[in-house]
């Protein structure tokens, strides 16, 4: 069972910064996937980025990329994301989540509030 803890969430204007960290623990593997995923009021749940805890591979939603950066210390078994440039349309519930390779996504966090005003 892996547990996953996000924190780093905030308020923070246009154009602006924040980083979150996703702490996991328990059995983790070293050719799982750490994903990043935002649900803002009303819509879908969206992919924003994943990384693969191994190989260090990234991928990131067309909406982020040049943006966002996705990045993992596996000593500390954490994956982080450094958000600049935030735009109000980032403002979502962010989600950390983890899945085997190949695997979906069946491990995730209780979410942290991302706000970006204008």
């Amino acid at each position: 069972q892996v547990q996953l803890q996000e924190s780093g969430g905030g308020l923070v204007q246009a154009g602006g910064s924040l980083r979150l960290s996703c702490a996991a623990s328990g059995r983790t593997f070293s050719n799982a996937v750490m994903g990043w995923f935002r649900q803002a009021p009303g819509k879908e749940r969206e992919f924003v980025s994943s990384i693969n805890w191994g190989s260090g591979s990234t991928t990131y939603a067309d909406s982020v990329k040049g943006r966002f950066t996705i990045s993992r210390d596996n000593a500390k078994n954490t994956v982080y994301l450094q958000m600049n440039s935030l735009k109000p349309e980032d403002t979502a519930v962010y989600y950390c989540a983890f899945r085997r390779n190949p695997g979906t996504y069946d491990h995730w966090g209780q979410g942290t509030q991302v706000t970006v005003t204008s």
